[in-house]
């Protein structure tokens, strides 16, 4: 420990590393750098420690804090020497540091002004009391230490360990980074880069993964539940809540609250949630809004885990309800709990052994092994009741209201690792963090099928939601939910089609469909569906007959079903002929269809979700896999089996490797753009850009800017013939009738025609003269700034009907090898890139390698707010950049691109 006394701070407070973040067992803590106001607060903390704690910490017994030492720990200067508290309320119960080391291996003072000595290195510490031992917290901490010392240019971080505190090593050596050790008389010595490493990434998400997971299980799976405000009055929503967890049976005990009445429905209630005599894990708030700081102080004192709060009035009313809102969650995540609303429908597990009806829908699907996220209150109880009517049965359901807290990601983290579920199917109005969305999701849909409305297509989210969540532009929703596999459907009609597939079927392997039925016009109807959705048809389809018995009907699905050239779908036709129900061919065709291997579904006109006789009824009386989806028209049974067979290639294909190309140097673009200054936005001088872009291996076609056209000869002459003479003004020289280019000039005489042609047209005589790239397919690849995503790749090909079609491929960044791969792919011109009508394919293998380097460039840079290289000429050669334009700015806040935390 240096013995000098610290100067005075000279840096802000960095209000922007305060987190809330999600410990180990499902509980917040609050994560925020110290200040010397908290001085009385440490030695309080100091003093709950244990002996054996304090010894493992500084090597010594350490009673207590001497004044010197006290001033040392908390009057830091944010840069060379950093102190992170997590707090529980008002309490510490868990401190981390950094020191920085001089290169001689002292004590780095506060770096002012006059700090002459570098600091590279720091040692690092913390500690954490007893009773929160086991949490996670000191690996949340290194986290948001080593975020804090990239950010104020420290590279590697030291520590000194005692050999026998075991939880420490284990923090370090399981953190992801590459430990060097070194053991000296008990102690180890260890160093590493605090670099982010592929291993430390996805060690920090694992445990984000498990830690948010924890906090929503505590939400669906309570032992105990209070209702705030429960009522004997039919008309009130407290009586709701109540009758409907009685009615559901829930496993646990119900504690009404009321301060006026004795008992409600006959239970005994309680003036307040302090007065329950047992622990409450789960307490439902349906009082007016008015009266949420009574109820927060008691459920705070009480110690609930967490509070969904079914009232209206907060953000959804405007004006001070989002201030109470946001106030609400703030007080709730500082003593560790999670807030499931305002203004939500409530939550809701079936499980036999949980049966959890905290909602105000008094009909709950029965249980299956599909979990639902819905944001809208207003719409849950209609969405849970076409459910129900569908048969599809639920894992769990949360209605989350205005998404103060909870989120859909939180229960995507829950879902991902929850044996009971098997697919998510999501209502979301806006995205609370798009970018932890798109990683979350893309990682859940590897394993299950996540379906998803959203809604604001055209008009954005509703006010009330508009204070929370930035509104997205709709290609980027797009790019996000084709990134992360996620199966998007544009209505609810749509989603319980698509789900019901999924749930009872299994995965198609291919396009390739059979069909079978009992209707000519019906069978006709069902492959022009298929056509128009893309797949193809496994043979002509059969035609049975409308007089066809059941054993008939269901010999025909079989023969198709075991046929040599057996499909990978079959969608079963069948139109009850007059007075002959429909009974026996479902059941016949049911039995079919066992064990198939592959989805079967049914065209029962007028049937639709999973009618008794399709379904393959389980010991519970529920359906289960195998049971045969009916859908009420050809065309809702093609799409839906459109969707799943596009989201299993989605499965099947590769996820690529996010991977750096070769020839970088980030540390001098870096540098270069501190050195443009990005104070204010603005568009970089042609060689600025060019600077900046060779930093990533990105060589425009050699140009010269020049007034005349002597100097324009001259040019040309350097660069070498053939050029191209572009105009310079922005509205000439991407037009896409290229009004503002002259191409292939091989000689002076031709440079000169051409320079006289182009000063007529655009009333200039400054030009662009560039050597003339090999000719190839034009094309533009564009970084947009998306105000929740922070940047968002756009590719298509050049040309005015592209731009009239808006012919362009989305992805969101990071982007992957496969991503790359996909985004040149998929506009509708893409053909052209791959050897159309006999025309010569064109290095795609270069063109992913430019698409590459430019998301890089907006990752390691996040200055550079938009960039464009317009045109890239793809031809068999390779990909030629031959215009840019780039701007930089202050870089924007980017969520989800730090160490864990929520929101």
């Amino acid at each position: 420990m240096p013995d000098e006394t610290p100067e005075k701070p000279e840096h802000p407070y960095p209000r922007h590393w305060e987190a809330d973040v999600v410990a180990s067992d499902g509980g917040i803590v609050h994560l925020r750098p110290i200040s010397p106001d908290d001085a009385d607060a440490l030695l309080y903390f100091h003093s709950k420690l244990s002996d054996r704690t304090r010894y493992l910490r500084y090597f010594g017994p350490y009673p207590r804090i001497s004044p010197r030492d006290l001033e040392r720990f908390t009057v830091v200067d944010h840069r060379t020497r950093v102190a992170f508290l997590a707090l529980l309320g008002d309490e510490i119960v868990a401190v981390g540091r950094y020191e920085g080391i001089t290169a001689n291996g002292g004590a780095a003072a506060s770096q002012g002004a006059g700090t002459e000595e570098p600091v590279t290195n720091a040692e690092v510490a913390f500690v954490v009391r007893d009773d929160h031992q086991s949490r996670g917290l000191g690996s949340i901490l290194l986290e948001h230490l080593a975020a804090a010392a990239r950010e104020n240019g420290l590279s590697r971080f030291e520590a000194e360990v005692l050999v026998e505190n075991h939880a420490m090593v284990r923090v370090f050596r399981e953190a992801g980074y590459g430990v060097k050790r070194a053991f000296a008389e008990g102690v180890l010595h260890l160093e590493f880069d605090i670099d982010p490493t592929e291993k430390s990434i996805a060690v920090r998400d694992s445990r984000e993964q498990a830690a948010e997971a924890r906090s929503v299980a505590n939400l669906l799976h309570p032992t105990s539940v209070a209702v705030i405000g429960a009522s004997a009055d039919e008309t009130k929503i407290g009586h709701a809540v109540l009758l409907n967890l009685l009615a559901a049976g829930f496993t646990g005990p119900v504690y009404p609250v009321n301060p006026e009445a004795r008992s409600v429905r006959g239970i005994r209630a309680y003036p307040s949630v302090i007065d329950i005599p047992d622990e409450v894990d789960l307490a439902v708030v349906a009082v007016p809004a008015a009266n949420i700081d009574e109820v927060m102080d008691s459920c705070l004192a009480k110690g609930v885990k967490v509070l969904v709060v079914i009232s209206s009035g907060f953000a959804d009313a405007g004006g001070g309800g989002t201030v109470a809102e946001r106030r609400l969650v703030a007080e709730a995540r500082a003593h560790g709990m999670r807030v499931v609303g305002p203004n939500a429908l409530g939550v809701a597990n079936p499980d036999p052994a949980v049966r959890l009806n905290a909602t105000l829908a008094p009909n709950l699907p029965g249980p299956g092994r599909t979990g639902f996220f819905c944001q809208s209150g207003a719409l849950g109880t209609a969405i849970l009741a076409s459910a129900r009517s569908r048969g599809l049965g639920l894992s769990s359901f949360v209605s989350a209201g205005n998404r103060a807290d909870v989120s859909g990601n939180d229960l995507m983290q829950y879902w991902q690792t929850d044996p009971a579920t098997d697919q998510v199917l999501l209502y979301l109005e806006t995205f609370g963090n798009p970018r932890k969305f798109a990683r979350v999701a893309r990682r859940l849909a590897r394993t299950k099928p996540v379906v998803a409305v959203k809604s604001g297509r055209h008009t954005g989210p509703l006010p009330s939601l508009a204070s929370v969540s930035a509104p997205i532009d709709e290609s980027s929703v797009q790019a996000l939910f084709e990134q992360s596999g996620v199966i998007r459907v544009q209505t609810l009609p749509q989603l319980f089609d698509t789900a019901l597939l999924l749930a009872y079927q299994p995965l198609p392997a291919g396009r390739r469909v059979a069909v079978v039925g009992n209707s000519t016009a019906l069978n006709l109807l069902v492959t022009d569906g298929l056509l128009d959705e893309g797949l193809e048809l496994a043979g002509d389809p059969v035609d049975v007959g409308t007089q066809a018995p059941p054993e008939a009907f269901a010999a025909a699905v079989r023969a198709s079903l075991t046929s040599p050239d057996a499909p990978d779908a079959l969608i079963a036709v069948f139109v009850p002929p007059v007075a002959v129900e429909g009974t026996a061919h479902a059941k016949a065709l049911r039995d079919a269809a066992e064990g198939a291997g592959i989805p079967v579904i049914a065209v029962f006109l007028a049937a639709e979700g999973i009618p008794a006789e399709l379904a393959v009824v389980q010991p519970d009386g529920t359906p289960g896999r195998g049971s045969v989806p009916s859908y009420a028209s050809p065309e809702r049974a093609t799409a839906a089996l459109s969707r799943v067979t596009r989201y299993a290639e989605w499965r099947d294909t590769p996820v690529g490797e996010f991977v750096v190309p070769e020839g970088i140097d980030t540390d001098r673009a870096r540098r270069l753009v501190e050195g443009f200054g990005s104070g204010t936005e603005q568009v970089l001088s042609d060689s600025e850009a060019v600077e900046l872009l060779a930093c990533y291996g990105l060589d425009v076609i050699t140009f010269r800017r020049v007034s005349g056209v002597d100097a324009a000869i001259a040019a040309a002459e350097e660069v070498g013939y053939p050029v191209v003479l572009k105009a310079t003004g922005d509205r000439w020289r991407h037009r896409g009738d290229f009004v503002g280019v002259r191409l292939d000039l091989g000689s002076p005489d031709a440079l000169r025609a051409a320079h006289a042609e182009l000063s007529r047209v655009t009333g200039s005589d400054e030009v662009y003269v560039q050597r003339m790239a090999p000719k190839g397919t034009s094309c533009k690849i564009e970084i947009t700034d998306d105000p929740s995503f922070g940047s968002v790749l756009a590719f298509g090909l050049s040309g005015m009907a592209t731009e009239l079609l808006d012919d362009r491929a989305y992805r969101v960044l990071p982007m992957s090898t496969e991503d790359a791969k996909r985004v040149i792919r998929s506009p509708r011109a893409a053909p052209l890139l791959t050897g159309y009508r006999g025309s010569d394919p064109v290095d795609t293998g270069a063109l992913e390698d430019v698409v590459l380097r430019v998301g890089r460039i907006v990752e390691d840079i996040p200055q550079v707010r938009s960039l464009a290289l317009d045109p890239v000429l793809a031809s068999p050669d390779g990909a030629f950049v031959t215009g840019a334009r780039v701007t930089v700015g202050p870089p924007p806040s980017r969520r989800d691109t730090g160490p864990r935390r929520l929101g």
